[in-house]
C-alpha cells in the first residue's frame, strides 16, 4: 500500500508540475504551434489585430471596472478580454471562431498571468450566450455588427457596447473618440420608454401624463400639465436613466430625472427655488411597438434561418 500511495503522490506532482509549466509559457512559446498572420481569413472576417491605445480607449470608454463582465465577440489571439482583465480588473471572456486562434488566445491568457479573471472559447458569436455581459467589445464588421444589434438591443439597459471602426446602422453611438486615425465607437443599450406614462407625486398634488416615442436612444415626445400639452425639452434617455424638462401651469421650468424599470418610472422633479419633489408612475397600457430592436433584414443566415 506504501508503493501504491508513493505511485500516487509521485504522479499528482508530476501533473500539478505539468500545469504550472504550461502557465508559465511565454508569448513565444504560445506562438511555436500557431502564428497567425495579418489578412488572413476567418468564418465572416479576416483577422486585423486591434492596437493597444485603442483598446484601452475602448475599454476606457466603456467605463469598465472590476465589477464589469466582459464578452468580446470574435477575440482573436485575445487581446481585449486579456487587456480588460489585467488593466481594469474586469472578468472576460473572448469568444473566438478559429479554434487554433482560440487556443493561441488561451496560451496568451496564462502567459500574461490573467487566468483567473479572463478566458477564452472557441464558438460562434451568433450562437453563444453573451446576455449577461456588463460590456460587448468587438472589431467585426458592418454586416456582423448589424446582425447581432437586435441581441445587444436586447439586453439589459446601461449594458455598453463598443466597436473598432464599425458602426451600427441607424443606431447612432454615444459616444465615439479617434487613436491614430483609427475609430472607437460606443453604445449604451437604451430601455424602452416608447408610449404613455403617468407620473405622480406622493401627495396627490402634481399628476403628469407623458407621451413618448422612441427610436433607439433616441426619445422625444409631449407632456399634458394642468390639462394643457406641450412639447418636451431637453430630452435624454442613457441607459435607463430619463431626462426631460418642461414649464409646469405657473410657467416654472422643471426638471425631470428618473430611473426606468420595464413599466414602472420614478425620479425627481427640480425647479429653482423649490424643495425637489419626488414622483413615480407607470407605463399605461403595452410600451409602444419597437422595430428598431428587431432583427436587420438578411441577418437569418447567420442564425440559420
Amino acid at each position: 500500500m506504501r508503493v501504491a500511495k508513493s505511485l500516487i503522490v509521485a504522479a499528482a506532482a508530476s501533473l500539478l508540475a505539468l500545469g504550472s509549466a504550461a502557465e508559465a509559457r511565454t508569448r513565444a512559446e504560445c506562438e511555436r504551434d500557431y502564428k497567425p498572420q495579418v489578412g488572413q481569413a476567418g468564418k465572416d472576417v479576416i483577422w486585423v489585430p486591434t492596437p493597444d491605445d485603442l483598446v484601452n480607449r475602448m475599454l476606457t470608454m466603456a467605463r469598465v471596472t472590476a465589477k464589469d463582465y466582459v464578452i468580446d465577440l470574435g477575440a482573436g489571439d485575445g487581446k481585449i478580454a486579456i487587456a480588460a482583465g489585467k488593466s481594469f480588473g474586469a472578468t472576460a471572456l473572448g469568444i473566438e471562431y478559429n479554434p487554433d486562434m482560440a487556443k493561441l488566445a488561451q496560451c496568451y491568457v496564462l502567459a500574461e498571468g490573467a487566468a483567473g479573471n479572463v478566458k477564452i472559447i472557441q464558438g460562434d458569436i451568433f450562437k453563444e450566450d453573451f446576455s449577461r455581459a456588463t460590456v460587448v467589445t468587438m472589431y467585426l464588421l458592418p454586416e456582423l455588427n448589424l446582425c447581432v444589434r437586435h441581441r445587444l438591443l436586447a439586453m439589459k439597459p446601461g449594458t455598453r457596447v463598443t466597436s473598432h471602426a464599425f458602426t451600427m446602422g441607424e443606431w447612432e453611438p454615444d459616444e465615439q473618440a479617434s487613436v491614430e486615425y483609427r475609430t472607437a465607437y460606443l453604445w449604451i443599450v437604451p430601455a424602452r420608454v416608447g408610449g404613455n406614462w403617468t407620473l405622480r407625486d406622493g401627495t396627490g398634488g402634481t399628476e403628469l401624463t407623458i407621451a413618448l416615442n422612441q427610436s433607439f436612444q433616441k426619445v422625444g415626445g409631449e407632456v399634458t400639465v394642468g390639462g394643457r400639452k406641450q412639447s418636451l425639452m431637453g430630452v435624454s434617455l442613457q441607459g435607463d436613466t430619463l431626462r426631460f424638462s418642461f414649464s409646469d401651469a405657473k410657467g416654472v421650468t422643471r426638471h425631470f430625472t428618473g430611473t426606468v424599470r420595464g413599466t414602472v418610472l420614478g425620479g425627481t422633479l427640480r425647479a429653482a427655488g423649490t424643495a425637489d419633489l419626488e414622483v413615480s408612475g407607470s407605463a399605461q397600457g403595452a410600451l409602444a411597438a419597437a422595430p428598431w430592436t428587431d432583427m436587420a433584414d438578411g441577418c437569418g443566415r447567420f442564425y440559420g434561418k
